[in-house]
């Protein structure tokens, strides 16, 4: 079977960041949005977006990535939000009552271009 990258990349404006994950988010690929999420964090971003419209799947140490960093930037007094999870990750989310924890959009996050 073909491991499935993660790819991140992230975009930040004022002291908003947005983070897009592609692929898979698993105990293989979720040091990488670790890292991202740990730059931004240290650079004070005080909100963070989390564009999941790309990934197709995401284990309990993806979750766990996105819970330390919400909890890490709520005691830096920012707030995480996760946006447009596709319906296998949206599951998880209900599944595991994370859905109440965190903020999540249906719509995938857009930066000002101006």
């Amino acid at each position: 079977m073909p491991h499935v990258e993660l790819n991140v990349s992230t975009a930040s404006q004022g002291g908003h960041a947005v983070v897009t994950a592609t692929g898979e988010l698993d105990l293989y690929t979720a040091p990488r949005l670790q890292a991202a999420l740990a730059g931004l964090l240290r650079d004070q971003a005080d909100h963070i977006v989390v564009d999941l419209s790309g990934v197709e799947f995401c284990d309990s140490t993806g979750m766990n990535v996105l819970l330390a960093a919400m909890k890490r930037l709520k005691e830096q007094g920012g707030s995480l939000e996760l946006a447009a999870p596709r319906p296998a990750v949206k599951r998880i989310l209900q599944v595991t009552g994370l859905d109440t924890v965190f903020t999540v959009t249906e719509a995938a996050p857009v930066l000002d271009a101006g």
